[in-house]
């Protein structure tokens, strides 16, 4: 009777561990103070409640203190801080600082792993990594070689390590993951090397695999029930993930999930989105090529899918549709609806209900795209939720060996990875964009495990008869599909956005400058030019009743590929190369975190 008793004592409290660890990470997400999860919360809205710096302030900002790197690549992602702790993450080597807020920022720990160099090559766009992620007392990091690492979060010793992919293959990473519940959600990149894209869940405490669930293939493979899983409302049915590929070509599919993931705890439903298929060549893969290009929602628990939504059906143009998923409460038509609203590579703003995956808006959110003239909303037609491709601009119907020219967006889309941020008190969406258009010319390719698999010469350069520029930033109304306002870049925003209570947006710029706007009207109210071009994400904290605003900076990403790995074939970097080149005239690579503060 003993023995049972503390064997149902521990088993108890095991239980608790793991039921804490989302309700723990949950409370530190609701503390403004802390800045504890990548996304800002799990519904990927990237707003803070902190309001010391606001609209009317802002314009009185200073560097409270810097933070070298020590690492001169594309800096992607931001710090957490969690309570008195700053982590802060690097590009490959993928080296994590944990700072002592309370000693000036001082070195706390330092975790360096001792990775391949030979996954360099191998990482398509740069060597960036989107940062770490905070859970019951560890700090989980996803390396470029697909190790994921739980680190204890107070003394950096290694608490698990596990092999989530395979670099030999192609298969590398670049993403943050998620901590839901017990488990840890994370991706995969590699689709530019035919690598057939998954998402795992790995138990917390141990590291041990749960579940995985592959963007194609057959039905217990992509984790679907295929009366219950649904696609705009209907059943997929049997073998959907394997009835739009021509024979095996599903096994090197592509729809990698190297993007941003959210959660709606009410509905208990983790959402993300697959990328490209394999190969960029579409005349090598006929067929809706299901399920790359897709939003999926899915059970945590068991990955088990409720949902899908292919944007991109038969993609001819690497429209990733990785980009992150924000969840809200707003009203439509006069109700109030649980939406989902995704800022997709191929140009198009889409609003979903998140519970029943019903399409609601989908509209372009930069007047350049041209591929397509719209997604068809007639739910009678056989067409419905597909976007409409201009034949002018079609890779496919051009045809192999043929350079399609003047195509909007480019291949890293009006959007790519770098994240919106919403408010719910404009009830507006704060997107960085480009404004980029491409040449394409397809090419046949053989597929050879870990080498390259792409099929395709790319040129990029700005969007034709506009403001000259690269990028823009923009304000949106997800419900009515309209641009509020939008602000000209010269080149594109590749920084992820942040809004909060103060009415202030932030952003930064490849060429280095962090900006603040008022959040109602656009107008500019600050900038700050730091060392090096910024592609990571702008987050805030308060520290000792002093609220911050953090960034890194270092040039890199696809768009700075060129600058970070010293490239200058103008095709080299997936095209990005050429369209540019001119980013050398404003930045140099760096590696710094810059905070800033108000005067006391």
């Amino acid at each position: 009777m003993r023995k049972l008793s503390v064997l149902t004592s521990v088993v108890a409290l095991a239980t608790a561990g793991m039921a804490s660890a989302n309700e723990g990470l949950q409370e530190i997400i609701n503390d403004p103070a802390n800045w504890g999860i990548q996304t800002g919360d799990y519904k990927n809205q990237r707003y803070s409640k902190l309001d010391k710096i606001n609209k009317d302030n802002v314009k009185d900002l200073q560097v409270a203190w810097t933070f070298s790197t020590g690492v001169l690549r594309g800096h992607e992602g931001s710090p957490l801080v969690v309570g008195d702790m700053m982590y802060v993450h690097t590009p490959f080597p993928n080296t994590v600082y944990a700072l002592d807020l309370t000693q000036e920022g001082k070195i706390k720990w330092k975790y360096e792993p001792k990775q391949n160099p030979d996954v360099i090559p191998v990482m398509c766009c740069d060597t960036v990594n989107r940062g770490v992620a905070y859970a019951d007392g560890k700090i989980f990091l996803h390396q470029a070689d697909t190790t994921v690492v739980a680190l204890n979060a107070d003394t950096g010793a290694v608490e698990w390590s596990v092999q989530n992919g395979d670099p030999s293959k192609g298969e590398t990473n670049t993403a943050t993951v998620l901590p839901v519940k017990d488990k840890v959600i994370v991706g995969i990149s590699g689709g530019e090397f035919g690598v057939r894209g998954h998402v795992t869940a790995y138990d917390i405490e141990s590291g041990e695999q749960v579940w995985r669930a592959y963007s194609m293939g057959p039905d217990e493979d992509i984790l679907v029930d295929p009366e219950n899983t649904t696609h705009l409302g209907e059943p997929v049915g049997e073998n959907s993930g394997t009835n739009t590929w021509e024979g095996d070509q599903w096994m090197i599919g592509g729809g990698t999930t190297w993007g941003w993931y959210s959660y709606d705890p009410e509905a208990d439903l983790v959402y993300y989105g697959t990328g490209n298929p394999s190969t960029w060549n579409p005349a090598q893969r006929p067929g809706d090529n299901r399920w790359s290009m897709t939003i999926m929602a899915r059970d945590p628990d068991d990955g088990m899918a409720k949902w899908f939504y292919q944007m991109t059906p038969h993609d001819e143009w690497d429209y990733d549709g990785v980009n992150e998923m924000i969840l809200t409460e707003q009203q439509m038509d006069g109700e109030e609806r649980q939406l989902l609203t995704h800022f997709d590579r191929n140009g198009l703003g889409y609003t979903l209900d998140r519970i029943s995956g019903e399409l609601l808006v989908a509209e372009k959110f930069d007047p350049a795209v041209n591929w397509t003239t719209g997604v068809d909303m007639d739910e009678n037609s056989d067409q419905y939720g597909r976007p409409q491709v201009v034949a002018d601009y079609s890779t496919e119907q051009n045809g192999e060996d043929v350079n399609s020219t003047g195509i909007c967006p480019a291949a890293l889309g009006s959007k790519d990875q770098q994240p919106a941020a919403y408010s719910p008190d404009t009830e507006l969406f704060y997107v960085p964009t480009n404004h980029v258009c491409m040449d394409y010319e397809p090419f046949r390719v053989s597929y050879t495990a870990g080498q390259p698999y792409v099929g395709a010469t790319l040129a990029m350069y700005p969007a034709p008869d506009s403001h000259g520029g690269m990028g823009n930033f923009i304000a949106w109304d997800n419900v009515k599909g309209e641009i509020k306002w939008s602000l000209p870049e010269q080149f594109s925003v590749w920084s992820g956005a942040l809004a909060t209570a103060g009415n202030v947006v932030f952003y930064g710029t490849l060429e280095g400058y962090l900006k603040a706007v008022d959040a109602t009207t656009g107008d500019e109210l600050y900038k700050f030019k730091t060392p090096s071009g910024i592609i990571g994400n702008v987050m805030t904290y308060e520290h000792d009743g002093k609220q911050y605003v953090g960034i890194l900076s270092g040039i890199g990403g696809w768009a700075g590929i060129g600058l970070a790995a010293g490239l200058t074939n103008p095709n080299d970097g997936l095209g990005a190369v050429g369209g540019y080149a001119a980013l050398s005239d404003y930045t140099a690579l760096g590696g710094q975190l810059t905070v800033f503060a108000l005067p006391n």
